[in-house]
């Protein structure tokens, strides 16, 4: 079943190797690392959930490349002392083949939280949004959205329940959060997005 809502597609370089994740109604899933490069130089590590099948029906002729399919999902992981936003890539197919990296999505969803609008030092306006991605079985994905320029202008005159779709990248960044023991390096996943359509505003 197609979700128009919701498609991911990259292109990269293994990172990690494969590893199971965990098994769900008897099937099992694996997970890895997808290297993308971007025009500027930087790269993106971003994680990929695939079931035992698809990786096991592979062509592995194709080139040392992989080209993935699927949605931006997440997950939330609560321990006794925090919740956690996961957030990954569920491949629906996986192709050996070499060309050029590509990382491009499409998301549309429900503005949960009232959009964040600042400036960088340097001038640059910026937009925080964190979108509900619905779905099925009535479930969602949340996913955070960072908006630039013009982009992030329109939509941070938006509020909650209005509808957006957004297309862009996702990107890995790397920052350091302060704990109970020392400083740690984490990573945080965001859309970062080239363009934002207004759907319906309520």
């Amino acid at each position: 079943m197609e979700h128009p809502e919701n498609q991911i597609t990259l292109r990269g370089s293994l990172h990690t190797l494969p590893a199971f994740s965990h098994d769900n109604h008897g099937r099992r899933f694996f997970r890895f690392t997808l290297e993308v490069p971007r025009l500027s130089g930087a790269v993106d590590l971003l994680p990929i959930v695939v079931e035992e099948r698809i990786l096991n029906a592979m062509d592995l002729s194709g080139g040392e490349m992989l080209t993935v399919c699927g949605q931006v999902r997440t997950h939330n992981v609560r321990t006794d002392t925090a919740r956690h936003l996961l957030i990954f890539v569920f491949a629906s197919s996986i192709v050996c083949e070499d060309g050029e990296p590509i990382n491009e999505c499409i998301v549309s969803g429900t503005l949960c939280r009232e959009p964040t609008y600042r400036r960088t030092p340097l001038g640059r306006e910026i937009c925080d949004a964190m979108l509900a991605v619905p779905r099925a079985f009535r479930r969602s994905d949340y996913l955070p959205c960072i908006l630039w320029g013009k982009t992030a202008v329109e939509v941070s005159g938006c509020h909650v329940r209005d509808q957006v779709r957004i297309y862009g990248r996702l990107q890995s960044r790397v920052y350091t959060k302060v704990t109970d023991n020392g400083p740690e390096e984490r990573t945080a996943y965001e859309i970062s997005a080239l363009t934002a359509e207004i759907l319906e505003t309520q």
